[in-house]
């Protein structure tokens, strides 16, 4: 009997794994992604130009420049260490902002993809996280690339893969990437709940913190330092946000006092309607209790899954990229605030979860490159249907915020398994028998 030859399309796509799985395939495919970027942009880099959300970052860096800086003449939206990735592409002046900004991103994702490969990409078994985070920036490419998400999350990879090699480095960098997003605090928590490394990490972390805020108080920004935490207290619900959903049918429905409208102050659109504001409110104080219940089953599963564990390095790595995945969706479920780059939250723990424990990892992996895929396509792709009450573009956001609930829960079950064992549960990483996968404790 003749074996049939394998199809052409079969081969090919064999071929072109294989050469993913080289460091070759894998520089490539960065540089791929960053110049098609770049050359896509290239007639607006030309003229000059900016999009997303820098033309304001460049409005804020260009008064920074004439002596107006924001926090320290001005309250401010995001905190401190903000102001280093918004100024620095001023560095070749207003005109090659753009270009600038994407450098600077390449240069961030260059390190993920380092901290996770390892510097010269030696580390192979790691390579399906490393395509995990381009396909996650790929699929997320009009936020991830465009705002300052796109520098938080590769120091949040960074810091992650880090915490039990470089306790010191990774506390700086987690503390920088939550001094320019706050959501990194999740992971700060995450660390301080279950890693052995948690004071060597509070000192890189602190050390980190101190030079942003003494920098802010000497220069006369105390006042402001902290504004970034109430700036926003009294807005109304985000059109995107899970919590705004009933309000967002309801618009579509023509319910009495229902609507979407625009937030000229923030530059984002909201709902409004009986409730709405009381949900948002609501929403607030679950997150502080979510936030809370989510630490102590952290504590209780460092106990029963980590100390007795033949491994405990790997299985407490594990808990930590779970238990911060956990306290990040709560801080996007529970969260009156929706905005599309909030993917870049979670997206980046993902990543890690697939470095540490891909066989738990790769069925939420592809919910969040769902989830992901969903959020492009309702913005900007079907954002201004969404605004005008369009029922196919409710769905896409349905859908969306459905899957992030979904993603929610499935961390607090495997989070309360490992809390609350049985015996049939399965162990957090792979037993010593197997080989790890895991370079987040891996001494080279």
């Amino acid at each position: 009997m003749t074996s049939q030859p394998a199809s052409p399309r079969a081969s090919r796509r064999e071929r072109l794994a294989a050469f993913g799985r080289t460091r070759r395939g894998l520089v490539t495919g960065f540089a791929a992604f960053h110049v098609a970027y770049i050359l896509a942009l290239l007639p607006l880099i030309i003229a000059g130009g900016t999009e997303g959300d820098l033309p304001l970052y460049r409005l804020w860096a260009q008064d920074a420049v004439q002596g107006t800086w924001p926090i320290i003449d001005f309250e401010w939206v995001y905190p401190a260490g903000a102001l280093i990735p918004v100024v620095a592409p001023m560095a070749l002046g207003p005109y090659l902002y753009q270009l600038v900004w994407l450098l600077m991103l390449a240069a961030a994702n260059w390190l993920a993809i380092t901290a996770i490969a390892g510097a010269r990409l030696q580390r192979r078994s790691a390579y399906p996280a490393a395509w995990y985070w381009l396909l996650s920036i790929l699929l997320l490419a009009p936020v991830s690339m465009l705002r300052l998400e796109g520098v938080a999350a590769p120091l949040a990879i960074a810091g992650l893969v880090w915490v039990s090699r470089r306790p010191v480095v990774a506390g700086a960098l987690i503390a920088l990437a939550t001094w320019i997003k706050v959501w990194p605090a999740a992971i700060a928590a995450a660390v301080v709940a279950v890693c052995r490394s948690r004071w060597w990490v509070a000192l890189g972390g602190l050390a980190a913190s101190a030079v942003i805020m003494v920098a802010v108080v000497a220069a006369g920004g105390a006042t402001n330092l902290f504004s970034f935490l109430t700036i926003q207290g009294t807005r109304a619900p985000q059109l995107e946000a899970p919590v705004a959903t009933p309000w967002v049918w309801a618009t579509i429905w023509e319910m009495p006092g229902a609507r979407i409208r625009q937030n000229y102050e923030l530059a984002t659109r909201e709902v409004i309607g009986h409730g709405a504001m009381a949900a948002g409110e609501v929403v607030g104080w679950l997150m502080i209790v979510a936030f809370i219940a989510i630490a102590l089953l952290l504590v209780r599963a460092r106990t029963t899954a980590v100390l007795g564990a033949p491994r405990p390095e790997h299985a407490e790595a594990g808990l930590v990229v779970l238990g911060a995945f956990a306290l990040t969706a709560a801080l996007i479920v529970f969260n009156k605030v929706g905005s599309p780059q909030y993917m870049l939250w979670l997206a980046p723990i993902v990543a890690v979860g697939l470095l540490v424990d891909p066989e738990r990892w790769r069925m939420p992996a592809r919910w969040m490159a769902a989830t992901s895929f969903l959020t492009t396509l309702v913005f900007p792709i079907f954002y201004m249907p969404l605004v005008r009450a369009d029922p196919f573009a409710a769905s896409l956001l349905l859908a969306r915020n459905v899957l992030l609930v979904v993603l929610f829960v499935w961390s607090i079950h495997a989070l309360w398994r490992l809390a609350v064992p049985r015996r049939a549960a399965r162990p957090l990483v792979a037993r010593a028998r197997r080989r790890s996968l895991a370079p987040v404790t891996d001494p080279v």
